[in-house]
């Protein structure tokens, strides 16, 4: 029996090496049982293959403009009800103060990221990007498919014709952000009020018809188990087969301060270790076969660990955010520490060359 499972795991080992896709169940053996060094050592293999020795980095403007969100998700520390004394919306000028600050640091593209405000519809949205357009040139990279789905609904048009209204405005591409795990049974316990897994696809699969180019993500580290993250990656694969519409692939762990996730009160929480994190990112670089990039996460990871994932897969070490608030939410503050100049010197010394890029991973300028 054990000479049987090892044969198994050097079979998988070898489609790995020889570029053969891999099925969710090698998937699953190597997340369960793979070596760890091994898994490294096949997922550099194949990220230098794609993208060389190269490693981007992208200076962020992540502005939340509003947390005024009525879906209560258990894993937010971030949002707040309508009328709550801590419930905030940025007015434009805030807004354009935010970017101008943030494009004299170096900023080409802003993410705008906000709850499912109970009183906007596809009109404020409009106007939010109309108004970003007209007075800022900027790369705006807006609206996850569950903000989307909920525009859609919330103003009684479909998600094609939500999606073209806000391509119309100005909208450039799309986040991954509101996937946390694609399994309804999770998503029933963690974001109840938010769209179902298919929900999510459709809003990826409407944008890619419609031209946009978007990143997917993952959340892990919560109540979901590596059956679950498998499957996740795995529709995300049939996806892109379908549409090739996705840049890039982001994994960050559950940050749990402050939220009703909180391991402290709930027994079933399994916060993602490092060790854990980084075989992730390995085996998402083998079985996403038809994703270019996969981006650590340098925001909850922190510098040493995304230095790392370097050499287990990926080829992007993450974004300085400016202005991220989400996250800092949950008592994650590294964000605030990174400078690119941190961000440079980690990739160089994990024996990569760094860019700074956009969102479409075009070089803006060269560090050697």
């Amino acid at each position: 029996m054990v000479t049987r499972f090892i044969m198994n795991l050097d079979h998988i080992y070898k489609k790995a090496q020889n570029n053969e896709r891999l099925t969710t169940e090698d998937a699953l053996i190597l997340a369960e049982h793979g070596d760890f060094l091994k898994l490294a050592e096949l997922a550099n293999q194949r990220s230098k293959e794609l993208n060389g020795n190269r490693v981007a980095y992208l200076i962020d403007c992540n502005i939340n403009y509003t947390n005024i969100c009525r879906t209560g998700c258990q894993f937010c520390a971030f949002s707040r009800p309508k009328n709550h004394a801590e419930a905030w919306e940025l007015s434009y000028d805030e807004l354009d103060q935010l970017i101008s600050q943030s494009t004299k640091a170096g900023c080409h593209r802003v993410l705008l990221q906000g709850g499912m405000h109970p009183d906007h519809k596809i009109d404020d949205y409009e106007k939010l990007i109309s108004h970003i357009k007209k007075n800022h040139d900027i790369h705006i990279h807006a609206f996850s498919p569950p903000e989307i789905d909920f525009i859609a609904n919330e103003s009684g048009i479909s998600i094609k014709e939500a999606i073209e209204r806000l391509i119309k405005a100005g909208l450039t591409s799309i986040p991954g952000g509101g996937a946390e795990i694609l399994s309804d049974d999770i998503r029933g316990r963690v974001s109840p009020k938010k769209c179902s897994s298919q929900e999510w696809l459709d809003v990826m699969a409407m944008a890619h018809k419609l031209g946009l180019k978007t990143t997917a993500t993952m959340m892990m580290g919560h109540v979901e188990r590596w059956a679950h993250r498998i499957s996740h990656l795995r529709k995300l694969r049939d996806l892109q087969d379908q549409t090739e519409g996705f840049i890039s692939f982001i994994a960050w762990t559950f940050q749990p301060g402050n939220t009703a996730l909180d391991p402290s009160n709930n027994r079933d929480i399994k916060l993602a270790t490092a060790h854990e994190y980084l075989r992730l990112v390995s085996i998402t670089r083998l079985f996403l076969d038809n994703f270019k990039h996969i981006q650590a996460s340098a925001l909850t990871q922190g510098d040493k660990i995304a230095q790392i994932s370097l050499n287990f897969g990926a080829d992007d070490i993450g974004s300085i955010m400016l202005e991220e608030k989400v996250v800092a939410s949950a008592g994650c503050n590294v964000a605030l520490e990174h400078s690119e100049k941190e961000l440079v010197r980690a990739i160089s010394e994990s024996g990569h060359t760094p860019f700074q890029r956009d969102t479409m991973y075009n070089e803006l300028r060269h560090k050697a």
